[in-house]
């Protein structure tokens, strides 16, 4: 079986953010996770909500394949680069300056058929 996959770079949220988000789902099936991120209220849920709906639509355009079947197999959050490439100042007290970073993280999703999914974590565990 294949795996569908879809990601979103550079999208405008800390990594460690999205993480929670992206934890809660991964291993689940496709319909319990779509209605687990419409009901959270984190940001990032409204992110990884479009990119699961993305993935399910490439598995539709892919071929022959039951959506309702679905599992998102593999889900992860890497880190990326810094807005604009470097640290912003914001004015302080006393006539100091402090920095703050606006940080950008790369979703991913990967969806495979529950049974093809549930083989790679049994190789995996072996």
């Amino acid at each position: 079986m294949s795996s569908f996959k879809a990601s979103h770079r550079f999208a405008r949220i800390t990594a460690r953010k999205a993480r929670l988000v992206i934890d809660m789902i991964r291993g689940q099936p496709v319909n319990t996770a779509l209605v687990a991120l419409e009901r959270s209220p984190q940001r990032a849920a409204y992110l990884v909500h479009k990119l699961v709906r993305s993935a399910v639509a490439n598995a539709e355009q892919g071929g022959a394949i039951d959506l309702n079947q679905l599992e998102i197999s593999k889900a992860w959050v890497d880190e990326g680069p810094l807005l604009g490439g470097y640290m912003r100042w914001r004015p302080s007290a006393r006539g100091r300056a402090m920095p703050y970073r606006k940080k950008t993280s790369h979703i991913h999703v990967e969806l495979a058929a529950a049974t093809a999914a549930a083989e790679a974590t049994q190789k995996a565990e072996a």
